[in-house]
């Protein structure tokens, strides 16, 4: 139910009347009910059970599994011919002029066969098809002694600077891998692991230039190494310019929507840095630009990055005092429902801090009634940098609806929990934050106390709050905002546009 489920939540309401008349075309007898269950199977609110009864009255498993089943398998063939109608035209395009050429080969027909091979080359050079160019070299270079025409030892250079750039694109391709487990291991599974010396003793293992050789397939791994970086050591400042410099020179490339995917991560990519670096203009102009991506193509990756978009976009509006507006975006994509649970949940916990700065406190605690889950079910699905902020929200919403027991009880158990890891990462300063926040919660009366003011100024004093981390300068404006006595909207904005 799941799987099946998982794919048609992915299709668009074009998809699904596409989809209705590809099991009209295939259906041979007129009682099938493949075209009954995928209707069903597009209301959110129906399971398993209630589906079986409305198609056999009765729960009828066995032909309702072997329904499913069938579905499925329909599933996939009309995914995969759609792709090869949309994405992969021009590859089995290319693929045909290779199969032609070599029956002319074998009829002895030169001529022809090589003037096929030369557009199927010029095809898949323009494409940066690496592994369909070697077949077409291989097929060239095989011939080659019966055409005197043809200069084999030219296509042999070509044939092995085709080699050096697949070669390239399968390291970034191991390099991209390994650095996303490496990821993954830290941010899902919670475990200390240097990442910068990891990172360093990777790539030091291949040697990689960015150049306009590259396939954008190629340039997008390369920024997503480097944002996995930016990500784990929260220094998105020191990789802003290497980020637009390598996406101005993918614009530079023909027909970019040719790889729209990869094109579209890297947009996201960029407005998302330049977020984290307080550029909010220039991160919404860039978000603009997404958005203009995504409808390409009849809007084929549209669903696929909304939420990121819209993440992104509200986060930016929070930031330049457009709150209201940030709110009315993410209530109204949440309502929706979505496959990408990571970016639902930033989602969720983005509204709850938008909440909480506006003082709106009630709604800020339906939010995190939501989080009904354990904490390491949400590190599994979101990250363990995820669950540090959700529990530093709740700590601090209990503190604000002064809620004793739920204050004592969720401080207690995040020092249980996380103490040791936060120390072993060098993050000690959010154990420092929250036993700020538990001395203003016991003892109120020490925000009058100026000398406490000068600690927590000093204690938290950056040197250049142009690289502090966003979320961090966020947390921090709860505590000085209890010292001024203003909004903690105002505070936070304050703290962000006045450095």
């Amino acid at each position: 139910m799941i799987a099946l489920k998982s794919i048609i939540d992915t299709f668009n309401p074009e998809d699904q009347q596409k989809f209705i008349v590809y099991l009209q075309q295939k259906n041979k007898r007129k009682d099938t009910k493949n075209i009954d269950l995928f209707k069903l199977m597009t209301y959110p609110d129906l399971d398993s059970k209630t589906i079986c009864k409305k198609l056999y009255k009765t729960d009828n498993c066995n032909a309702y599994h072997a329904l499913r089943k069938r579905l499925f398998q329909s599933l996939i063939d009309f995914t995969a011919n759609k792709n090869l109608e949309d994405e992969n035209s021009v590859d089995m395009q290319i693929i045909k002029y290779i199969l032609a050429s070599r029956t002319y080969l074998l009829q002895k027909n030169y001529d022809i066969a090589y003037k096929i091979l030369d557009k199927a080359e010029r095809l898949a050079d323009e494409h940066l098809l690496y592994p369909i160019l070697n077949e077409i070299y291989h097929t060239k270079i095989q011939y080659a002694p019966n055409n005197p025409k043809v200069d084999i030892e030219q296509i042999i250079i070509k044939q092995k600077e085709n080699q050096k750039k697949h070669q390239l694109e399968d390291q970034l391709n191991i390099v991209y891998a390994k650095l996303k487990s490496l990821l993954n291991t830290i941010s899902y599974e919670g475990k200390v692991i240097d990442f910068e010396s990891e990172l360093e003793s990777i790539l030091k293992d291949y040697n990689i230039e960015i150049n306009k050789s590259l396939s954008f397939k190629s340039l997008y791994q390369i920024l997503a190494i480097v944002n996995i970086s930016a990500l784990v050591t929260n220094t998105y400042f020191e990789i802003e310019k290497f980020v637009l410099k390598s996406y101005k020179i993918l614009k530079e490339k023909k027909d970019t929507n040719k790889q729209l995917h990869y094109q579209i991560q890297i947009v996201y990519i960029i407005a998302n840095t330049l977020f984290r670096n307080k550029k909010f203009d220039a991160s919404l102009k860039y978000i603009s630009e997404m958005n203009e991506l995504m409808h390409l193509k009849k809007g084929t990756y549209y669903k696929e990055f909304i939420l990121k978009k819209t993440l992104v976009e509200a986060l930016n509006l929070n930031y330049i005092n457009q709150q209201e507006k940030a709110i009315e975006l993410v209530e109204n994509i949440i309502k929706k429902k979505h496959a990408d649970i990571e970016s639902l949940l930033d989602l969720h916990l983005s509204l709850l801090m938008f909440y909480f700065q506006k003082d709106e406190l009630d709604k800020a605690k339906s939010v995190l009634s939501k989080f009904y889950h354990t904490d390491q079910y949400y590190i599994e699905k979101a990250g363990m940098d995820w669950v540090i902020k959700k529990n530093l929200a709740e700590i601090l919403l209990y503190a604000e609806i002064q809620d004793d027991d739920l204050f004592y009880s969720r401080l207690k158990s995040f020092r249980r929990r996380y103490t040791k890891y936060l120390k072993q990462i060098q993050q000690n300063r959010i154990l420092t934050f929250v036993n700020f926040a538990e001395k203003i919660y016991t003892r109120p009366e020490i925000l009058k106390d100026k000398d406490f003011s000068k600690v927590l100024k000093s204690t938290f004093e950056w040197n250049s709050i142009q690289q502090e981390d966003i979320f961090v300068i966020s947390f921090y404006a709860w505590l000085r905002n209890k010292t001024e006595g203003n909004s903690l909207y105002e505070t936070t904005l304050k703290l962000i546009k006045v450095n």
